[in-house]
């Protein structure tokens, strides 16, 4: 079976090898049908100490590492910044 992947911002960094990772996803009300967003906190393995609070990182499930960190980062989502110059 597959590990689960999941895309999130890194929200903290002070642990020593552990990053927490804010997920978001967007859910449906059964009756109103309107959407909204909920978040969930992952711990997740990050050897290098290498991830910063604000990168967004993709992060994978893997065996239990500790008692709530059964996540390991596996890259950091790098976005290309095209900038737009007027010319005159």
């Amino acid at each position: 079976m597959p590990k689960r992947q999941l895309k999130g911002i890194v929200t903290s960094d002070k642990m020593k090898k552990t990053i927490v990772v804010r997920v978001e996803r967007i859910k449906e009300h059964p009756k109103y049908k309107r959407r909204y967003k909920v978040h969930k906190k992952y711990k997740a393995h990050d050897e290098k100490e290498e991830y910063k609070i604000g990168d967004r990182v993709v992060i994978k499930e893997c065996r239990p590492i500790s008692k709530d960190k059964a996540w390991r980062v596996i890259k950091k989502i790098v976005k290309k910044v095209t900038k737009k110059v007027d010319e005159k």
